[in-house]
């Protein structure tokens, strides 16, 4: 009896336990947690979309290639606004990149706002989806442009399609292109309710204005249009120069920015995001102001030049005021970091305006990630190429120039003090716009050849610190500004500067019949840095 006591004492924590256990799908969930029977707000997956467009594709997560766009880094180094004259403080001039990132992070973000938007709202059309079609627009954009043929059609789909086939780089913008105009047509229906379907929240831009996210979206269609300025006359089924025209011509249907309240910027704060240069930040003398800049805005009394540099020392002992042009020395891009360091601790050479840029917490400015002033020289550019009929390309250009001057906060007459490159004053200079727009080579000269190279070159300038890649993008495309170099020992081993990026290592790892296939068809079987993209041939 004793025996089966005891074995019955033995069995019944056994089936205590076995009872106690439950499948795992049958237990609770954390209610703290997000699961994919979650609805997570897309105002939380908005706010993280939209830091990532300025951080850059890859970024926050990390991946291989990436590069942080925003101001006084390397983007605007590759840009030629400032050069390093000192590898370990300033950074690498060169033109190193082998494989690019890519922006498919920000994709499953953008997919996920996507679905939980229309779980939440049970509608298709709504503003987060609306904004979604932009975003996606932006991602493939954002690489297409840097390597070429990718995945679009396929991309995006998890687990479901691991191997996404490429599309031609075509076909990405043909794409991309009516993902914008369904963006523009969504807005259009959904500005006019007083609904829940037509409400964002945790929009950084523009303070959940859709008003402005429609202006955004045409305007960058502008600029996407004007980047395939090479393909517009052999390209018929892409209608570059109609879609263009249609956006001037019909502003009710497609409205655009107005001026520089509607520009898509990136404002900073003393708490989470301080501007990249503080008052605390040493690293003044270790950067210097282009020669690429500095030639264009010297050359033609631009008074962005007192704005954006000190004057070189050296000139100065030599008994130049400081609101001499010709006292402002841009560094060479041509030459090797050591002769650089050597000119640069001898006085040759104009260093950042400290006293502007090193100042505070939040910095001088927003940055721009698509502005106005860009608007206005693309539509410029556009006349100037006979795309638009009945618009005056003198108009357009003059009111970048302004908008860019506004933007520094310049006016007629205004006194702006002069520092050098610890902030110490060393006088003041009165600020004649006038006197710069009555340039010769400022006056615009007119729809043909030497009228688009003005406009390209206040493009460039008025790109300063700002817009990410443009800068560059459209030097690769139109080869302006002259002064940009593009061959040297300071741009990298072979001495020339790269027209592409290498396919991201995931493409090449996990994709690689597809990587292989679009390389062989665009390249000849190398993925290549100094081949042209089909948007460039």
């Amino acid at each position: 009896m004793k025996r089966y006591i005891t074995k019955l004492l033995l069995i019944m924590p056994l089936l205590a336990v076995l009872s106690s256990c439950q499948k795992y799908d049958d237990l609770e969930l954390n209610p703290n947690v997000a699961s994919e029977n979650k609805v997570v707000p897309p105002s939380l997956l908005l706010g993280r979309v939209v830091y990532d467009i300025y951080q850059g594709g890859g970024v926050t997560d990390g991946r291989p290639g990436n590069v942080f766009e925003g101001p006084w880094d390397q983007v605007h180094r590759w840009n030629q606004f400032i050069v390093s004259n000192n590898l370990y403080y300033g950074g690498q001039n060169i033109y190193g990149w082998s494989s690019s990132a890519t922006a498919y992070g920000i994709l499953k973000n953008v997919n996920k706002m996507d679905e939980q938007a229309v779980k939440t709202l049970n509608q298709k059309v709504n503003a987060y989806s609306a904004l979604a079609k932009f975003f996606r627009a932006y991602v493939f954009i954002w690489l297409t442009q840097r390597v070429g043929d990718i995945p679009m059609s396929e991309a995006g789909l998890g687990l479901d399609n691991l191997t996404p086939k490429y599309d031609s780089q075509k076909d990405v913008y043909k794409q991309c292109l009516q993902l914008l105009e369904d963006a523009n047509t969504d807005l259009s229906q959904l500005i006019p309710l007083n609904s829940t379907i037509s409400a964002i929240d945790g929009d950084i831009y523009y303070g959940n204005d859709l008003k402005k996210w429609q202006k955004l979206i045409n305007t960058y269609k502008l600029r996407v249009l004007v980047s395939l300025s090479k393909r517009a006359d052999d390209t018929s089924d892409l209608g570059i120069k109609q879609k263009f025209a249609d956006v001037i011509n019909n502003p009710g249907k497609y409205p655009i920015m107005a001026n520089n309240a509607d520009n898509m910027v990136f404002t900073f704060n003393a708490a989470y995001n301080v501007y990249p240069h503080t008052p605390k930040d040493g690293n003044n003398n270790y950067q210097n102001v282009s020669a690429t800049y500095l030639n264009l805005t010297t050359a033609t009394q631009d008074p962005r030049t007192f704005v954006v540099a000190t004057p070189a020392p050296a000139e100065l002992i030599k008994g130049k005021k400081v609101d001499d042009f010709t006292a402002y020395v841009g560094s060479d891009n041509s030459m090797g970091v050591g002769d650089l360091f050597t000119n640069s601790t001898a006085g040759k050479y104009s260093f950042t305006n400290f006293n502007r840029y090193y100042g505070s917490q939040t910095g001088p400015e927003p940055y721009i990630i698509v502005g106005y002033p860009e608007m206005c020289f693309n539509i410029a550019e556009a006349v100037n190429r006979g795309w638009i009929s009945g618009a005056n390309a003198s108009t357009y250009y003059n009111a970048g120039i302004n908008a860019s001057l506004s933007f520094y906060g310049l006016s007629e007459g205004s006194s702006l003090t002069i520092g050098d490159l610890t902030g110490k004053t060393l006088g003041t200079v009165t600020v004649s716009i006038s006197n710069f727009l009555k340039n010769p080579a400022v006056v615009y000269m007119g729809d043909n050849a030497d009228g688009l190279k003005q406009i390209l070159t206040q493009k460039y300038i008025a790109f300063f610190q700002n817009s990410g890649w443009e800068a560059f993008y459209n030097q690769r495309r139109t080869g302006y500004p002259s002064t940009f170099v593009t061959t040297g020992s300071g741009l990298n081993a072979v001495g020339k500067l790269p027209r592409r990026w290498q396919y991201p290592v995931d493409e090449q790892t996990y994709n690689t019949e597809n990587y292989t296939k679009a390389i062989q068809s665009q390249f000849g079987g190398t993925d290549d840095l100094y081949k042209d993209l089909w948007s460039l041939k």
